[in-house]
């Protein structure tokens, strides 16, 4: 048997080992190390989903530049609870959203290697992450959208937007990097279109925050 040929490594270092432990004190250090005005300025009903994307970041300094839409939290959950899926722009973010806290068994869908995908980029001289925004079509319509890579995507995806697609239900928008980033979530908060948006000001984002966003809007827990 395996468990008879394992042994554990000689203990070298002195580190909380307990998972449980490691969970209760985490949350308790950002609870105190968060200023109180950081999360003033958002909805009550989004703190949590922030103190999770602070977990993710290891960074308390990031909820002051959060930017949460009154109804982000509601629409998420509602569109989830009912079965919508959620589109991401890269398969990191697809990764990290955790399918057990799915409240519906939904689907999540990066289409970034669908085989039309390099064609349209090239037609349209864009990115291969922007062209893959297109396909998502119709099923967009009440969809949760998480974009965590691209700026590319999420400017595609309020042009498509604009053009007329069907609004999804809401949109966690952070993409990351020093060309776009800040402009795409700058042009996000800016939309007006009435979807609702999570965003974070400047270049700050990636895959991790924007599943952590998703896996604390798809089922509320305590921290």
């Amino acid at each position: 048997m395996i468990d008879d040929v394992l042994r554990p490594p000689t203990a070298r270092y002195d580190y909380v080992r307990d998972g449980a432990e490691i969970y209760r004190h985490s949350f308790a250090m950002i609870r105190s190390e968060i200023d109180p005005a950081a999360l003033a300025h958002l909805p009550a009903v989004a703190e949590r989903v922030a103190v999770r994307m602070v977990h993710a970041a290891g960074e308390p300094e990031l909820a002051a530049d959060l930017q949460i839409h009154p109804e982000l939290v509601p629409a998420a959950r509602t569109a989830l609870a009912a079965g919508a899926p959620v589109f991401t722009d890269a398969h990191m973010v697809d990764a990290g959203i955790t399918r057990a806290r799915l409240p519906a068994g939904n689907e999540v869908v990066c289409l970034l290697r669908d085989p039309r995908v390099p064609g349209l980029a090239a037609r349209w001289g864009t990115t291969r992450s922007a062209a893959a925004v297109s396909l998502w079509g119709d099923r967009l319509a009440g969809a949760v959208v998480a974009i965590g890579n691209a700026p590319t995507a999420l400017f595609h995806l309020l042009e498509l937007l604009a053009d007329g697609a069907p609004p999804p239900a809401a949109i966690v928008g952070l993409p990351v990097g020093f060309i776009g980033a800040a402009e795409s979530k700058e042009a996000l908060a800016a939309f007006g279109r009435g979807v609702p948006y999570l965003t974070v000001r400047g270049r700050r984002g990636g895959s991790a925050l924007a599943a952590s966003a998703v896996n604390a809007l798809a089922r509320e827990q305590e921290i």
